[in-house]
């Protein structure tokens, strides 16, 4: 039964839409290689780590790091050189988000969207469009996300429509988990057309009809403001509508891109929280009254524990990195075994960096003890983040996917989740 709300009959408190960010004032910068990505990448975790347990805890909206995240180049590294970018490795773009991730989960989470929308242009639209759309993104424009909706029986099922009307189309319907789009410039929105295929309407952010309400509730993630964004009559030119169903016409890596994107953002929450364990049992634990030590980082069962957090932590990275590695081959060679080969490898990674990112963030306390638990340590954020984001699709199937194609030769199925 589809039980959406209609939005013309929310009440006007929940209409209420907040403003959009002005662009900034000057082109962003546009990174040179892969090292000089990964260093970006490194000094900005450095900036964004200090304020993030704040951030966390009054539910922030990191407007100042997003700009300096943006700016910094980082939101164009996988535009491709034949239209200005660097088209940085994916093996490069997953060890940028996870880095950035340890710092703050909800600044890395943000650009998930933006970078897998670049993917997509990358494989479905024609030339005019990507010089029109990669240009945008190369003077600093970021793309927020309007895909998920509440109330249909499916994850990809859809019911925001657009209609044509001469040079443009008029886009109606109503979003939910629009990571991204509170603080975009431009919001992609995913609509279908009257022979149901899905488009990315992108639409001005301040647009006629846009609403975006800050109102997302959950208990972790709090910074990626991934409320509820209401599409009344949004005329968007049809240069910036692309054709998203065609990515999943034929075997492509796009899916793959989105999932690697979150895969490593777990691995970003897991080595972050296995960090702070380490410093808290160094530097405030106490060693049990029955184990006659002195530091409880001597303790050869708290021992134990760390060296089995940190084996599972590097592991998953591994994975991670070869999963890079396998989709970097994909997208350069996209068939159905080398895009089946990108899915199982990204699907690999993301229940190792699932599992770890949980594990860690909730030995953490085990570990530390009951002072770990004070709000003033603010540590539940790291579990927080990683139960609410570890939810985007399930990772028991991921375990079924990869068993399926190992005993019965069955590629994944294609899609965003996959």
């Amino acid at each position: 039964m589809n039980i959406a709300v209609d939005a013309r009959t929310l009440a006007p408190e929940r209409r209420q839409g907040a403003p959009g960010p002005t662009r900034p004032p000057s082109p962003a910068h546009v990174i040179r290689d892969d090292a000089e990505a990964l260093a970006v990448a490194q000094r900005l975790a450095a900036a964004f780590r200090g304020g993030a347990s704040e951030r966390d805890r009054h539910a922030a909206r990191p407007l100042a790091e997003l700009d300096a995240f943006s700016q910094s180049g980082l939101w164009s590294i996988n535009v491709p050189r034949a239209y200005g970018g660097p088209e940085v490795s994916y093996r490069t773009l997953a060890q940028v988000i996870a880095i950035l991730a340890a710092a703050d989960p909800s600044i890395a989470q943000i650009a998930q969207n933006h970078l897998g929308i670049l993917a997509a242009i990358r494989t479905v639209s024609d030339e005019a469009q990507k010089h029109l759309l990669f240009s945008e993104v190369l003077r600093g424009t970021r793309f927020g996300n309007a895909f998920s909706e509440r109330g249909t029986k499916r994850a990809a099922d859809f019911d925001t429509r657009f209609t044509d009307d001469g040079d443009h189309v008029v886009v109606r319907g109503q979003k939910f988990y629009a990571t991204g789009a509170l603080l975009a410039h431009l919001v992609p929105i995913v609509a279908l057309d009257g022979d149901g295929r899905a488009w990315y309407a992108i639409a001005e952010r301040d647009a006629p009809g846009l609403t975006v309400i800050d109102d997302w509730s959950s208990f972790g993630q709090r910074g990626t403001a991934s409320g509820t964004v209401l599409i009344e009559d949004v005329r968007v030119p049809k240069t910036h509508l692309v054709p998203a169903w065609k990515g999943y016409e034929a075997p492509t890596a796009d899916g793959a891109v989105f999932q690697i994107i979150q895969a490593a953002v777990d691995a970003g929450i897991g080595r972050e929280a296995l960090d702070d364990t380490i410093r808290f049992v160094r530097d405030k634990a106490r060693p049990w009254i029955d184990s006659g030590l002195e530091r409880a980082s001597d303790d050869p069962y708290t021992i134990h524990a760390i060296g089995d957090l940190t084996i599972r932590q590097h592991a998953a990275e591994a994975l991670l990195d070869r999963a890079g590695l396998v989709l970097d081959a994909a997208v350069a060679r996209p068939d159905a075994e080398a895009v089946a080969a990108a899915q199982i490898a990204v699907a690999e990674a993301k229940v190792l960096t699932t599992e770890v990112a949980l594990a860690a963030s909730n030995k953490l306390f085990e570990l530390s003890g009951t002072r770990s638990t004070l709000a003033a340590e603010n540590l539940d954020r790291h579990w927080r983040n990683a139960r609410t984001h570890t939810l985007h699709d399930p990772v028991r199937w991921k375990y079924a996917i990869v068993g399926n194609h190992a005993l019965n030769g069955v590629n994944p199925p294609l899609h965003a989740w996959s």
